[in-house]
């Protein structure tokens, strides 16, 4: 045995218990940060690794009509989510789950990569889940406790196809909008096209939370407590300009599988009444994700139901175009309303080496401008064209707005096609390559001239203003938008009405007139390439103090005045009410009236290098001269 000094254990001792008391105040004060100063933030992580937040979905707003008819709304429905704690897991309750919920190997994909964007959230399975797989489902949840299966508003069109175009549709938002930061999370429905798109920040609303407690491996416990919930704010209401009833009775009359569009607007605000495109599609079909096959159908369709023609689809504006040239002659003063021409109408006219027809092989003799807006004369608007000089009307035209959007309140809507200047031609052809023989087409709306048939309407409503100022088209009230002057006297824009009230009354159009209504209106036949050509009609009434504009183009209907007999009759549904017409498409069917000469239009050249990759995707509808 080692014998030691009594100093040298004292010393020892002392050394011992101040190396326990230095390692006892450490622990202390690393226990009063744990507890005390750092309390806080190891609380919030232990909540955050016993709480997981879900998301409560918020409704989308309403969009009603101007008579408060709702045109989009929300019904109960129910979306099944998944709380999982790690991409195995997911895996192997999905595979659980199949019997139930069978899922193709793309959608399990999507599953995953959501999954990967957000972990701790729950990934949604399935949106818009029938009722009796809700059940099955909840038979299942023990054995799947991080199923997160909830309430969650289901779109709904009331009226299905009636409004498709106007309205678009909702769907999932994309992975690329997730990223972008348009959206949140994934998940979350948007607007995809109509005003659904258009107004989608506040149709959208504002999505809830509340929490439910998950164990270590991240299975769902309980819900939590009530008061950590906040509730979703539903979007606001939209109201709109349109008239369903109007719309439905457009739908009915439109003539069975034929294509084309109707838009009819107030020329004194600019409100859309109606705007209908077919064919059409059912938006309730895209509810709860795309069919892939319905999809795909609907995209390779020949008739293109999801393009809107009314505001994307581009046409040679043909006869209508005429009130547009009429308009540029009458500002610059090269006519007034009574002037004539110095070559009457034999049926056709000679221009240099080439011969340029009018659609009356016979002709129509010497007119005034005024008659030759009645009659449709091809012959004196190719003079007046002339007179009026290329360089003259591609700038006037221009200025007119037939190179611009309208600006209407819906997504997408396609720029006309129309030369700016004679520059064009020169880069198109070479500053020899081309004559003046292109202002004979212009001036007949063929030619390298393509319009929307909504920017068509537009110019007429500005025919129909007392001012001769169109207002932007609108579907939603609000902050007046540009509006385009005609800088037209008054007596021109009386003279002008005048001379469209004579079409209607016993002009191209005159079988489509209706009793007591003073209806002024254009008709046009528009080349078309592919097949048959198109017919157009637009018109407005009354003509003393019009309050409707109702355009529309229908393609392959051959002649314009058989597309007066489907327009007439919108016009007076909406002044003189719904008993006042028909309401049978077959009172209206697309045929050449007996008592009505048809239109056709001249033999022109071939201007198809002016088509644009827009208008391509509808080769089979939408002309390119």
């Amino acid at each position: 045995m080692t014998w030691q000094h009594p100093h040298d254990l004292a010393r020892r001792a002392r050394v011992g218990r101040l190396v326990v008391l230095a390692v006892f105040g450490i622990l202390a004060l690393m226990f009063f940060r744990v507890q005390v100063v750092s309390s806080a933030r190891y609380q919030l992580q232990s909540e955050e690794n016993r709480l997981r937040q879900v998301p409560l979905p918020a409704p989308r707003g309403l969009i009603v009509d101007r008579n408060g008819t709702v045109l989009a709304e929300n019904v109960p429905g129910y979306s099944v989510a998944l709380l999982a704690s790690s991409p195995e897991s997911l895996t192997a309750v999905l595979a659980r789950l199949s019997p139930i919920l069978p899922l193709d190997s793309a959608h399990v994909a999507s599953i995953q990569r959501r999954y990967r964007q957000a972990p701790t959230e729950p990934v949604m399975i399935q949106r818009d889940a029938a009722f009796e797989v809700v059940s099955a489902l909840e038979e299942q949840r023990v054995w799947n406790p991080g199923l997160v299966i909830q309430s969650d508003p289901k779109r709904y069109y009331p009226h299905g196809p009636v409004a498709a175009h106007l309205l678009g549709y909702v769907a999932e938002a994309t992975e690329e909008e997730v990223r972008e930061g348009k959206v949140r999370r994934g998940g979350v429905l948007v607007g995809r096209d109509g005003l659904e798109r258009q107004y989608d920040d506040l149709l959208r609303g504002q999505d809830g939370f509340k929490f439910v407690e998950v164990d270590a491996l991240g299975r769902t416990v309980r819900e939590a407590r009530e008061e950590a919930t906040l509730a979703p704010e539903p979007g606001q209401t939209l109201r709109t300009t349109v008239d369903i009833e109007l719309q439905q009775y457009i739908r009915d009359n439109f003539p069975p599988d034929s294509r084309g569009a109707v838009v009819a607007l107030d020329p004194r605000n600019g409100e859309v009444l109606a705007l209908y495109s077919a064919p059409s599609f059912d938006p309730n079909a895209f509810i709860g994700g795309y069919d892939p096959e319905r999809w795909t159908e609907l995209r390779e369709s020949e008739e293109y139901p999801l393009f809107n023609r009314a505001t994307q689809a581009r046409y040679p504006p043909a006869s209508p175009w005429k009130l547009a040239m009429a308009t540029m002659a009458l500002r610059r003063e090269v006519v007034t309303m009574d002037s004539r021409m110095d070559i009457s109408c034999t049926g056709g006219m000679r221009y240099y080496n080439r011969y340029f027809r009018c659609w009356k092989i016979e002709g129509h003799g010497d007119l005034t401008l005024a008659e030759a807006i009645q009659q449709s004369c091809d012959v004196y608007f190719y003079q007046l064209g002339l007179k009026l000089r290329l360089e003259n009307l591609l700038h006037d035209a221009v200025e007119l707005g037939f190179r611009e959007r309208t600006g209407v309140d819906l997504p997408n809507e396609y720029q006309p096609l129309f030369p700016p200047s004679t520059e064009y031609y020169n880069r198109q052809y070479g500053p020899r390559g081309w004559t003046n023989a292109v202002t004979l087409n212009l001036a007949i709306g063929q030619g390298e001239n393509s319009q929307t048939l909504i920017n068509m309407v537009r110019f007429y409503a500005a025919l129909a203003s007392a001012s001769g100022t169109a207002p932007e088209p609108r579907l939603v009230p609000g902050k007046p938008g540009r509006s385009r002057s005609l800088q037209l006297s008054a007596s021109s824009i009386f003279g002008l009405r005048e001379a469209l009230v004579g079409v209607v009354a016993g002009g191209t159009a005159a079988a489509a007139r209706i009793a007591d209504l003073r209806i002024a209106g254009k008709t046009g036949t528009a080349q078309n390439p592919q097949g048959p050509d198109h017919g157009w009609f637009i018109a407005f009434a009354p003509a003393e103090d019009p309050v409707i504009v109702v355009g529309a183009i229908v393609e392959f209907a051959e002649h314009g005045s058989s597309v007066a007999r489907l327009v007439t009759p919108i016009i007076a549904r909406h002044l003189l009410g719904p008993d006042a017409v028909p309401t049978r498409a077959a009172d209206y069917q697309l045929q050449t009236p007996a008592d009505s000469a048809p239109e056709p239009v001249p033999i022109l050249p071939d201007t198809s290098f002016f088509r644009s990759p827009a208008d391509t995707a509808v080769s089979a509808g939408t002309p390119t001269r």
